[in-house]
Order: structure tokens, then sequence, then C-alpha cells
């Protein structure tokens, strides 16, 4: 993905979208009276299946999208990391508890992690009495967060912190209001002199009697005395799956029924510089012990509790096969020559080793030793993040390619080179294609794969996107153009074997890429249109295609696709068509189908249609459901029916089938 935008440029972009807005607003006209024809051949002999693994979900860090987001851990900057090595150093989003007559908070280069060697040191210098006595509440640090906690009442959180001190301890932990005025749940920590001479790892649960959305974290004593903190930690008990993923937003993955995961970037896994790269072997291990890193593609710190293991567990979880994109030697900024990449090479074996290696083998242990003895099913690595076009990259890529089939030859390998590079020379099982262009451009990308070469590898289209003035936050007509391209990747599903969008995820308070499909902050959530358009498709994945030909005079605006799946739940087959209106008429349609091996029941279809008053409609906080699919119940399905399809929308009819021999491949 590209790098963030600049200020300046990034509000004219906004004001470009507004005056589109207008533009759009005053222009539309929703024109009615058109007629057409869609065919749909739903005979054996030219039915062909859809890959298994053919639309999924791509996770980048971006946007806050795990630190602050799906990762569920609410104290940001937990290990006193973010500023550096050097120390004293910024402590943000830390905030001091009193002023420098009470307290003075710093930090330094003593914990008892050799990773996180920095840890935070409060010396207290009033006291509960005598000459210089605390405020009321103490002194000390609070953490809001990543803008503000959400506490829920009645839940429970666990809290997690390592203390020492030479002196007696009495710290006051507790949840409280943003101002720090409303109490909402407390503990106590006590000690004698000696209790806390050694790092010492302190746990218990808070549980609040009221809901507050913006609460913080507060850490306070009346004691005088040097108090050491480190690896703050404030987790909801009730995780999805129990596996640290904020349990609304992992639910909304999972009702997608992504059948992959690629993680973690983008341009995320690359960093601008190697440095900042994701380092696979640095984020595994108990949490305490991940040193962090600055995501230095995206401006900002991630402590890494969102590391290797938690995207194999999260695709486990979600029934998604993981597809790992690891550094290919290769910054935005720097390169490694292919003479020196060996080490790297070696890093990505390890990392298979880790995820897919016995309990007993070296980094299989490690695996086991974090509470999965079983190996992660990792069949697809990504090489890189498009950087064919660099110096070293078809080198370099040889290298990871012979080594990773030696090791593991049924792992499937992408190359971030197009098709035509790949020979027997140069491998691949997959090629990466990434598409970002404007609704209308996206639109016309239907036929994108018409005239491939069906032999060959396969392409994962593994980011796609409209950008431009007409997406705005997430628009209507992006999502629709973005149907239409998905129900032309469907049309060429044997040559494209999997596809997902990019972004996943947004913090609104942390936009740094627009539109995603996915909008939160820390205690709300909605889906973009363009996350709901992606419920036309989660039922595509492994099912049976079917040619469709549509005929419209004098109107070029609507696409259609025709899949058979099955409901495994209901154990019931269906004929799902689906239609794209990206044009400002109503089209009363005559759909015909030919070949269907069994009768369409006379109750039980559907009809869902994905539209809004305007093209530009969007969803928010504060309408979080203005643009969502209804559904309602298609009384008349037949072979032969008429169907109106509205301007600007998407359109599926499932029609059910009696439960008889059907067309499947």
């Amino acid at each position: 993905m590209a790098g963030p935008r600049e200020g300046a440029v990034y509000w004219l972009h906004r004001a470009l979208v507004v005056l589109c807005a207008l533009c759009w607003t005053s222009s539309v006209r929703f024109v009615v009276g058109q007629t057409g024809q869609l065919s749909v051949d739903a005979s054996p002999q030219t039915a062909r299946k859809i890959p298994d693994k053919m639309f999924g979900i791509f996770f980048e860090e971006i946007n806050h999208a795990g630190a602050g987001g799906l990762w569920a851990e609410l104290v940001s900057n937990r290990g006193f990391e973010a500023g550096g090595p050097n120390t004293p150093s910024n402590i943000d989003p830390w905030f001091i508890i009193g002023n420098e007559s009470s307290i003075i908070v710093g930090t330094d280069r003593t914990s008892c992690f050799e990773r996180n060697p920095v840890a935070l040191r409060m010396e207290v210098l009033c006291d509960s009495k005598g000459t210089n006595v605390c405020p009321s509440g103490g002194v000390g640090v609070y953490n809001p967060g990543y803008w503000g906690m959400n506490i829920e009442r009645r839940k429970s959180y666990k809290v997690s912190l390592h203390i020492r001190s030479s002196d007696a301890v009495s710290l006051f932990v507790s949840l409280r209001s943003s101002d720090g005025l409303q109490k909402l749940a407390s503990h106590t920590i006590t000690g004698g002199k000696k209790q806390f001479t050694n790092w010492t790892k302190i746990e218990f649960h808070l549980k609040s009697s009221i809901n507050n959305t913006n609460s913080r974290l507060q850490l306070t004593t009346t004691k005088t005395g040097v108090l050491w903190l480190d690896q703050v930690s404030v987790m909801p008990s009730d995780t999805y799956m129990g596996h640290g993923f904020r349990k609304d937003l992992a639910s909304m993955l999972a009702d997608l029924k992504p059948q992959f995961l690629k993680f973690p970037g983008g341009n995320y896994a690359m960093g601008n510089y190697l440095r900042n790269a994701f380092q696979w072997g640095e984020t595994v291990g108990p949490w305490e012990e991940r040193s962090g890193h600055f995501n230095d593609a995206w401006g900002y710190w991630t402590d890494d509790g969102l590391g290797f293991f938690e995207f194999l567990q999260l695709a486990e979880d979600l029934g998604a096969s993981p597809v790992w994109v690891v550094n290919d030697g290769a910054s935005a900024n720097e390169e490694v020559s292919t003479a020196r990449i060996a080490s790297l090479v070696k890093d990505v074996v390890d990392g298979i080793e880790f995820a897919r290696g016995g309990p007993k083998t070296t980094w299989g242990s490690v695996r086991a030793a974090m509470g999965h003895p079983q190996p992660f099913k990792l069949d697809y690595v990504s090489i890189g993040n498009q950087e064919c076009w660099m110096l070293y990259y078809r080198g370099n890529y040889q290298k990871f390619y012979s080594a990773i089939k030696a090791s593991y030859p049924d792992i499937n390998i992408v190359s971030s080179c197009d098709k035509s590079t790949i020979s027997p020379s140069n491998p691949a099982d997959l090629y990466d294609v990434h598409v970002y262009a404007s609704s209308a451009n996206m639109f016309s990308r239907t036929s994108m794969f018409d005239n491939t070469p069906r032999s060959g590898p396969k392409a994962i289209v593994s980011e796609y996107a409209v950008t431009g003035n007409d997406a705005g936050k997430g628009t209507l007509v992006a999502a629709l153009a973005e149907a239409a391209f998905l129900v032309g990747l469907e049309k060429n599903s044997d040559v494209v074997e999997m596809a997902s969008c990019a972004p996943l995820f947004v913090n609104d308070n942390d936009r740094r890429w627009s539109p995603d499909a996915i909008v939160f902050n820390s205690w709300q959530h909605y889906g973009c249109p363009n996350y709901w358009m992606l419920h036309f498709f989660k039922d595509s994945s492994g099912s049976t295609f079917h040619p469709t030909a549509m005929q419209i005079s004098n109107y070029d605006q609507m696409v259609a696709s025709a899949i058979t799946w099955q409901n495994p739940k209901e154990k019931s087959t269906y004929l799902k068509i689906k239609v794209v209106n990206f044009g400002n008429k109503g089209v009363d349609l005559n759909i015909t189908i030919a070949g269907l091996g069994s009768s369409i029941k006379s109750s039980g279809s559907k009809k869902t249609v994905l539209t809004s008053a305007a093209p530009l409609d969007e969803n928010s906080f504060q309408q979080p459901e203005k643009v969502t699919p209804v559904s309602s119940s298609l009384a008349d399905a037949k072979q032969q029916m008429g169907v109106s399809v509205s301007p600007y929308s998407l359109t599926s009819f499932d029609l059910l089938l009696e439960q008889s021999k059907h067309s499947t491949v």
C-alpha cells in the first residue's frame, strides 16, 4: 500500500471529496423504464468449481487496526519502550499525576527483561503525613489507552504489572473515568520493604459496576520512596475464542466466512527501513519479552502483542488458511543484496518451522510452550510486497523459493512479479496482484482477467480497493465498483485463486488511509458499504460457477454472475444470482435459467439488496446501518421470472432448489 498522505495534500483531497459529493448530488437523476435480459446457463457441462479459498481477508497493521483495535490490550505503550532505548525517554501516552514537588517520573534501563530494558521510575517525594503531604488521591501515573478504554459493567479485566522497590509498597491501581474523578474499580498492592526488592509480577482482576467508554488506568501512591514499574497490561477476560482478540471486531471478520487470512502487511511487513520491518521472531514468546517496534510505515508504536503466533491463531479461529507475507530483504528505502540474503532466508525457514514444526523441534517447541503443541496449517508464503521492480528482488526470491521448497515442498509460494515473468527458471505457485483505482476504473476491471492465459500459475489479488474522490470514507458507489470487480474474478476464477480487499480496519481516531471495510473506536464499530458488499460473496468459495449473459440496449452499467452453493446448516442448495447496477437507471430484468438439474421450490427463496438514496452515501457511528443489505422473500421464484433492479445497487437472488440431483462440479 502507498505511504501516508501529507497533511496539506490530505486536506486538499478531502475538499475535492466534498466538491465531488456536491456534484454527484446535483447531477444524479434516477431513470426508470430500462429493460434487459439475463440468461443463466446452469447446465453441468458449462459449470466450473470456484477455488475453495477464493475470498479471504488481508490484515495490515495500519490505522491502529491491531494495536488499539483487533488486539484487545487496553494499555498503550505498556512496556515504556515507545520512547526509544535511550533514557530518560518520552513515556507518551502515560501522564504524570502530581507536580515536581511531589513526584519525579522518568525512565531508566533497569528492567528485568533483556529485550525490553526500559522501565518506569517513580521517585515519590511526598507522603501521607509529615511536612510534604501527598495531594488527595496520591501521585503517580495514568494511561488513557488508545483514545480511551472501554470498561463494561460486570465484565472482568485482567491487570498485570511488574514492580520493584527497595521500600515498602502501597500502590493503588484503579480504572477511572477520563478525568479521574469517578472510580470504576480498584485494587491495592501492598508489601513490606523486602517483598519487592527484586522484580515481581503481580496479577489480579478488576470488575466495574458501571459502563464507561472513555476510561483510564491509574497507578497512585501516598508513600514516599522509589518505585519501578514495567509491562503494565489490562486485558478484557472476554475475548474472541479466549485468544486476546476484541470480540466484536473479530466476530465481524468471522461473519464474512473468510477462507484465508493474509498478514501482516503490506508496507508494515517491509517497513520504511529494515530495522522497523516486522520481525516474526521478535513477536513470539511471552508478551512481556517481546521488544515491540516502531511501525514507521504508518507512524506509530506497536508492542507486538499481535505477533506471528496470534496471526496464526486468528486464522485458525476463523477457519481460514494463513498467508504469511515475509520480508524479502527490502524496505521502502533499503535493499539487501542477494549475496547477503542468506540470514534472512534462514529466518523465514525458521518461521515456517515455528508454525509447522513438531513440538520437539527448535522453533516448534517455542510454539508448543505458548500453548499450541499441534502445528498450524501454514500452506502459503508470499515473498515480499510488490518489490519485483527492485534491483535484487528476483535474485533474492530465488533464494527464498529454493530454501522453502527444499524443506517444505508443499508450501505454495507467491511471487511479487507478474505472470509474464514466471518461468521454469523463475518459478512460482501464485503471483500477487494489487488493484487500486477510481470507482469507474474499478468497474471497468470486471474484464481485467478475461484475456489472461489459462495455463500457468494463478493470481492472488491480495489487495484491491476503490480510491479517489468518490471513495470518501466508504461510499455506496465504491462498494458497487468493487462488487463488479469481484463478479469479474468469479467469472475468471480459473485463473484467479484468491482475493481480498484492503485495508480491513480503521480506528476512527487515526485514519491513515480511507476507505476501509470496518470502522471502530474504543467501544463502537460499523461496517462500511464495501464490508456489507463482501457478504454477497461469502458463499462463493468452493461453490459452482455458472456462465451468464446480459443483454440491455444502450446501457453498459450492469454485470452479473451466478453460482450454486450449499448451506450446510440448512442442508439446502441455492442458485445465487448477483446483479450489480453501477448506473442511475432502474432496470426491469427478465431472468432465464437453462439447464438447471433441480426445480426451484415454491417458497424459501429470497432477494437481498444493497443500495441507498444516493451513490455517495456512507455509514457512520450516527447512522451505522444507512447502507446495509435488506432481504425479503421472493415468492415468484422460478426459472423464468421478471425482477426489478434498482439504480446504484447490488442485488442477489437466492433461489432455493428442490432436494434432488443438482449441478455440482
